[in-house]
């Protein structure tokens, strides 16, 4: 684990509401390939792994859609994986495909044609193997930012569900602490009251009606924690992951809200239209008399 004391110092400061990107993601990644150390480099290459999971996910749905080029590893060798464990082949070997990835596989195949799979999300399924094999990182941070998304998803899907009385068992995900008293706990907190020191926020977010704000409160959240939790690590790998994780949250925001203004742009130009048409017709019907 190294000190990057140059590159820290060189980074430009962001915050959640910046409107512009300073670099993208990939951009970011590129730069850290020739500067970070070996043992680094995989704890970002978890990061990059959700890239790989919506492209599975997608080619399983989608078998011609063009992968995220954000996916570390190419979708042949996920192909491959596939087809043998389909045909009850030996799997090919391969070092840069994580095992949660075949179990999801096998999975998959068993429960194929079943009422099962109408139960759980596959991309839930997924997401759970993913955040299981993260939290097992020797990195206290990285592991303990995966359970925190873990566990913020879980408790939001459960307020949801007593909110609107569905059954929580078919949201909750993974299988830890927090999870399982999600799933089992009638109380108010879940019984999570002195675990979860975030529950009252959530609780206050889920409140709110407009679902991008909602969003950006989630976000502020995590931001805010990855601030407390690298403010004594300014130069070690901890604060460049956790730059890498603001660059995505702002590159997130900033292209939602691009499509968002243009599909309200194409809406008032539509309004426009229709207006100008409407006062044509009155223009003509005037004219007539």
């Amino acid at each position: 684990m190294g000190k990057y004391y140059c590159l820290v110092a060189g980074l430009p400061n962001i915050a959640l509401e910046d409107s512009k990107l300073t670099t993208s993601v990939e951009a970011f990644r590129e730069e850290l390939e020739g500067i970070l150390t070996r043992s680094d480099k995989k704890l970002l290459d978890l990061f990059f792994l959700k890239f790989d999971n919506k492209n599975v996910i997608v080619r399983l749905q989608q078998p011609d859609s063009e992968p995220d080029a954000r996916g570390r590893i190419p979708m042949r060798e996920f192909d491959a994986l596939y087809r043998a464990l389909k045909e009850e082949e030996k799997p090919p070997k391969n070092n840069r495909i994580p095992p949660y990835f075949e179990t999801f596989y096998r999975l998959r195949i068993a429960n194929e044609g079943t009422d099962d799979e109408v139960k759980i999300e596959w991309e839930d399924r997924l997401a759970a193997l993913y955040y299981a094999y993260a939290m097992k990182c020797r990195n206290r941070f990285v592991a303990d930012w995966f359970e925190l998304n873990l566990n913020i998803n879980n408790v939001l899907a459960a307020i949801t569900c007593r909110k609107h009385g569905w059954e929580k068992a078919g949201y909750i995900v993974g299988d830890n602490e927090v999870a399982r008293a999600l799933r089992t706990s009638n109380a108010r907190d879940f019984g999570l009251g002195d675990t979860v020191d975030y529950l009252t926020d959530l609780q206050r977010i889920v409140e709110e009606t407009d679902l991008m704000a909602r969003e950006k409160k989630v976000d502020l959240l995590k931001w805010n924690w990855l601030e407390e939790h690298t403010f004594f690590k300014p130069f070690d790998i901890e604060s460049v992951f956790a730059y890498l994780l603001k660059l995505e949250m702002i590159e997130r925001w900033v292209t939602l809200d691009r499509v968002t203004g243009e599909q309200t742009f194409r809406q008032i130009v539509g309004a426009m239209k229709k207006g100008s048409e409407n006062a044509l017709e009155e223009f003509k019907r005037n004219n007539e008399r």
